[in-house]
């Protein structure tokens, strides 16, 4: 009897082994292993299905181009589901109007505007909503808007995070190193594409964005440093104007610069750092840049308002202003990282610098197959991104 109790124990414990077994080689299979810009391995379930984002649109942009969008169920960003509209007067009675404007993956999923947000800019982090949403992954992205308050209250945010247990993937923005590089955009592609197993679409679009700016760099490459054009890059703020001052400038150790040096070979006009500094009518004049690129600053802001506002006429003297040498970026609310529009803004500034290098590329038509790829969408939906983003004054070149 002693016997077959021992037996019967020995094979209890031998069919729990294997069982454990089997239980641990299921588990290894229902998870993958990935390296996030913390250079931390991060455990990805193999079916994800619930996640929350927290960007100004590049990681819903990414996931959209990669067809897994339905799978966001919580934002952090109170930019992506508002629609906007802008107005300014001119000197006579009439005002010029923009209406509709948004980020082109609001366009693409409009079921956004209707998800929780769980951050949103000047706020903190909702962990409990968070949770409540039982999200099988949570990814960040530094330096977005919802997530630049300092580099304490950022490790503070991230600890909190993982304190929830769900896995953790964090991305870094170009403008979070110390030098901006946007190639580590096309990393955030590819790290994205690794997590939802769509690898070959992810290197798809990295490619195809980075050979939008070489066209760019290849011709552009023999100008001298002596002939390269000088862009002051400037927001027509109502903030700054309520400081006293007459308008943002963005400095030189800012990605819109790093634009200039590394791919269009033109200077920028401000030799100061910092992103938003306040600059007056005498400073933005003595400044005589060749070219003004307008940028979203606490607004949309066409070349129109700077010709015809009238709290704009002291500055119509300026050689760029008289000479029409004006252009606007796309209208990208939040826009305090790059996002997967950045090759549009090299482009418009390459073309508003050097135009007779670009003379064969018209930008409207060239706007329409960048959607196109970007997005895989067909050309009526280009016109409409374009249309949300402002960008329809290419259509009349």
């Amino acid at each position: 009897m002693h016997k077959i109790a021992k037996i019967v124990n020995i094979t209890t414990v031998i069919f729990i082994v294997f069982a454990l077994a089997g239980i641990c080689d299921a588990r290894q299979k229902d998870v993958f292993t990935v390296k996030d810009f913390r250079d931390k391995s991060i455990e990805i379930p193999t079916q994800v299905n619930r996640v929350v984002t927290i960007s100004d649109g590049m990681i819903e942009a990414i996931m959209t181009r990669l067809g897994q969008a339905k799978k966001i169920v919580g934002m952090g960003s109170a930019c992506i589901p508002k629609i906007w509209s802008y107005s300014f007067p001119t000197l006579g009675s009439k005002t010029h109007e923009y209406a509709r404007g948004m980020n082109p993956v609001t366009h693409l999923n409009p079921w956004l505007m209707d998800i929780p947000l769980v951050s949103k800019f000047g706020a903190g982090i909702n962990y409990e909503k968070i949770a409540a949403l039982n999200p099988d992954l949570i990814i960040i992205r530094t330096g977005s808007c919802s997530l630049s308050a300092g580099d304490d209250i950022l490790e503070k945010n991230i600890f909190l995070l993982e304190s929830l247990g769900i896995p953790l993937v964090v991305l870094k923005g170009p403008n979070t190193f110390e030098q901006p590089n946007i190639l580590s955009i096309g990393r955030e592609i590819k790290l994205l594409g690794q997590i939802f197993q769509e690898t070959k679409e992810a290197e798809q679009l990295s490619s195809y964005l980075e050979s939008c700016v070489e066209l760019v760099r290849e011709r552009t490459a023999d100008i001298n440093p002596s002939d390269q054009k000088r862009l002051l890059l400037m927001g027509l703020s109502p903030k700054a104007r309520s400081q006293g001052g007459a308008a943002h400038v963005k400095g030189v150790e800012t990605v819109q610069s790093y634009f200039l040096k590394n791919f269009i070979h033109a200077k920028n006009a401000y030799p100061g750092r910092g992103a938003w500094n306040i600059l007056n009518t005498e400073q933005l004049i003595t400044l005589d840049p060749d070219v003004i690129i307008l940028v979203t600053a606490w607004g949309y802001h066409p070349p129109s308002e700077l010709y015809e506002a009238p709290y704009y006429q002291n500055l119509k003297d300026m050689r760029a202003v008289a000479d029409r040498s004006v252009a606007a970026l796309p209208w990208t609310p939040c826009n305090c990282e790059k996002r997967l529009e950045y090759p549009i803004d090299v482009m418009v500034m390459a073309k508003a610098a050097y135009p007779e290098r670009f003379k064969d590329i018209h930008m409207g038509q060239w706007l329409l197959k960048f959607y196109q790829n970007v997005y895989k969408v067909d050309v009526k939906t280009a016109g409409e991104l374009r249309s949300c983003q402002w960008m329809d004054w290419t259509c009349e070149e």
